[in-house]
């Protein structure tokens, strides 16, 4: 069992930067090392979509085209917690942002509660 906390969120005007933080722990006696930790965001009134991954054993990242070049994903490896640093923030990036993590094999198979970020025009 892991579980996922994100924080970080919040309101900003566009332009302006905001960086998210997931902090994951594993139940008693479990080492976490995930496949992958990702962001997922879901804008109002829309389907939640994938933001960007970080494969945990090689360092490599992904990201969706309209946050390339904005977005950057990194981790804290001795403190089990992944980062989304996002710059030039525009309103169309506002959504609530959840970090996610591949762990057993599954997609995607923890999830955090996920936090609130508004960018105001």
């Amino acid at each position: 069992q892991v579980l996922l906390v994100e924080s970080g969120g919040g309101l900003v005007q566009a332009g302006g930067s905001l960086r998210l933080a997931c902090a994951a722990s594993a139940a008693s006696g479990r080492t976490f090392n995930p496949w992958l930790m990702a962001w997922f965001r879901q804008p109002p009134g829309k389907e939640r979509e994938f933001v960007g991954a970080f494969n945990w054993r090689n360092s490599r990242t992904n990201y969706q085209d309209s946050v390339k070049g904005r977005f950057t994903i990194s981790r804290d490896s001795a403190k089990n917690t992944v980062f989304l640093q996002m710059d030039s923030l525009k309103p169309e990036d506002t959504a609530i942002y959840y970090c996610a993590a591949e762990v057993d094999g599954g997609y995607y198979d923890y999830w955090g509660q996920g936090t609130q970020v508004t960018v105001s025009s």
